[in-house]
């Protein structure tokens, strides 16, 4: 009953926590996209610039004012609860397949020996102290100069990204990174840009000058959720993808295809001006094909001769040792009212027909069994590898 719970539970907020994603994410993309090519006239009338559009059998024509328009209409817009509901969508969704059972996805015993809620603790805390770091950052005298602002958040990401992967496992230090930016995203929407936009309309109800200084803080926040994007939806995506988050360089890998996604939204940002930042999107994606290439399997030294070749009724002990609590029809394992993916490795021929993700996930990216729970040894490892290579497995 738990772990169908849990399935169904995990489910429906994962479903809710894309969908609001996708709103929150598709409205920046889209202010952006406007910003960046309206029609830039004189200010005539107090207009800034205007776009032409057509879009679902309609046209569109929309302005946008200098300052703000002489009086406000009756019906104002506001783009705020995307942001909010993806950030508590994610962080219930972050409890249910995390600290649910931080035993087996949080915790991985063959990086740190933790208790589970000591990982959890180390979990909520990046999240938090990264949204003061940064906050405190925005705050100092750095903020005048952005090319210094930039690089210490950089810097206090790929620390963060380093920490978490002496702590967590792979997958979850993955995605506390993601949900540490996160949480700086949607901070930054609530107690810095809708002030602001407070602060603008009430300015406008009341016929005085906005605070300058208010509304450039929240530009810059702004600016930095743009290019906090992608970098959170390649997290988002990460777990599905073990050769990435489970590679001994794993945080390297995450800081690198950060930095490509950067550079790729970047290119994405300016692309509009003519000679201006050509070079980022080329650059960008010659990095992702290095990363790819860092990641490369490497073979994996054998031995000659049959003996060194287990027949897969010689490794059937070890599967039902360290597998069979998950991948059988009835799992015994709580959080699990199913075998994982589908994949049931109870008997000779069912281990050979998924011997190539056996050998993928326990001796390559060693992310099975989850946690190391069970305790599978470097020999043990080995043996499967060898037993691989005499189904003919690549290694």
């Amino acid at each position: 009953m738990e772990a169908w719970i849990h399935d169904w539970l995990s489910l429906l907020l994962r479903w809710a926590h894309f969908i609001t994603g996708v709103a929150w994410i598709g409205a920046s993309f889209y202010f952006n996209w406007l910003e960046n090519h309206l029609e830039r006239r004189n200010a005539a009338g107090g207009i800034a610039g205007d776009l032409w559009a057509v879009h679902g059998g309609g046209f569109y024509h929309l302005e946008k004012y200098e300052v703000a328009p002489g009086s406000l209409p009756p019906a104002l817009h506001w783009f705020k609860y995307e942001a909010y509901f993806t950030w508590i969508t994610g962080f219930a969704l972050l409890c249910t397949v995390y600290y649910w059972n931080a035993g087996a996805f949080l915790v991985d015993r063959s990086v740190a020996a933790l208790a589970g809620w000591q990982a959890i603790g180390i979990g909520l805390a990046s999240m938090i102290l990264s949204w003061l770091f940064y906050d405190l950052l925005c705050r100092s005298p750095l903020r005048r100069h952005g090319s210094l602002l930039a690089l210490s958040v950089f810097a206090w990401f790929t620390a963060l990204a380093w920490l978490l992967g002496e702590c967590l496992s792979g997958r979850a230090a993955y995605i506390h990174v993601g949900a540490a930016i996160g949480t700086i995203m949607v901070a930054n929407v609530f107690f810095v840009i809708i002030p602001a936009q407070k602060e603008l309309v009430s300015a406008v109800g009341e016929s005085r000058m906005p605070r300058g200084e208010v509304g450039r803080n929240a530009l810059m926040r702004s600016r930095h959720n743009n290019y906090f994007t992608l970098p959170v939806l390649f997290i988002m995506i990460s777990n599905h993808y073990a050769g990435i988050y489970a590679h001994p360089r794993n945080w390297l890998l995450l800081v690198g295809i950060s930095i490509a996604g950067v550079g790729i939204r970047h290119w994405f940002n300016i692309r509009h001006r003519p000679g201006h930042g050509r070079w980022a999107l080329p650059l960008s994606l010659l990095l992702l094909a290095g990363l790819a290439l860092l990641t490369r399997p490497q073979p994996l030294p054998m031995e000659a001769g049959d003996a060194a070749l287990p027949s897969t009724a010689a490794v059937m002990p070890l599967i039902e040792k360290h597998c069979l609590g998950c991948h059988a029809d009835r799992p015994e394992h709580p959080g699990f009212a199913a075998a994982p993916l589908g994949i049931a490795l109870d008997t000779e021929q069912r281990l050979e027909a998924n011997a190539a993700r056996v050998y993928q996930s326990t001796v390559v990216t060693r992310i099975m069994p989850l946690g190391n729970l069970t305790g599978m040894t470097g020999e043990e490892r080995e043996l499967l590898a060898r037993w691989a290579a005499g189904l003919g497995q690549p290694q």
